[in-house]
């Protein structure tokens, strides 16, 4: 469906279609739900897209055994927006298709910064502290490296924090990290943290321009 024919179903999503809210910052300054991936598609265009795991799962019913795919989904701009999803289905596209969905809908900013004491540089290309995120028996450590560090982590992580506009960091993380889905979801946790409270720089700065 094309943004053109779009018929909203939310009031955030009137306002969006409207054009008075032209910011995604202005949906999460006032603590707005988005409740319609359309809302996202809007107000970041552009949006990239990396498929993380893509897992077979089968559960016992009263009819018999059902296979459906699971997959793992992160979307972001590189410039601090991210988001996580997963979705499931009987097809591989339909569940592809339900995870995009999911990760528009659990798009979130990251605080971004040069928290780094050897950089200093006042660059947003690392995390501006030392965050945690933790998922099932997951935890994972984000602290901020000097610019040209590059991100020091694994795969998965590495596409997350790619996606979310992190250039510069090192991680820290224990427990079973070859658990793909769980290794996002500590990461995703992690960049959430961020925005856990108030530094003084943001102190001057508006809900939107």
């Amino acid at each position: 469906m094309s943004l053109e024919s779009w018929s909203p179903r939310t009031k955030v999503g009137r306002l969006v279609k409207e054009g008075k809210i032209t910011s995604i910052d202005q949906i999460f300054a006032m603590n707005l739900p988005i409740l319609e991936p359309e809302i996202v598609d809007m107000l970041l265009p552009g949006l990239k897209q990396e498929i993380l795991d893509v897992t077979l799962v089968q559960k016992m019913t009263d009819a018999g055994r059902i296979s459906k795919f699971r997959v793992v989904i992160v979307v972001g701009n590189e410039d601090g927006y991210v988001g996580l999803g997963i979705g499931k289905a009987r097809q591989l596209r339909a569940a592809i298709e339900k995870a995009l969905i999911d990760a528009k809908l659990n798009i979130i900013p990251v605080r971004r910064g040069c928290g780094s004491w050897s950089c200093s540089c006042s660059q947003p290309h690392s995390v501006p502290y030392v965050v945690q995120g933790k998922s099932g028996s997951i935890v994972v450590k984000l602290i901020p490296a000097p610019l040209g560090t590059g991100i020091v982590a694994g795969s998965v992580a590495q596409k997350v924090l790619s996606l979310a506009g992190v250039r510069d960091v090192w991680t820290w993380s224990k427990g079973e990290t070859r658990t793909t889905i769980n290794f996002a979801k500590a990461v995703f946790d992690a960049l959430k943290n961020t925005n856990k409270f108030v530094t003084p720089i943001d102190w001057t700065k508006k809900a939107w321009g």
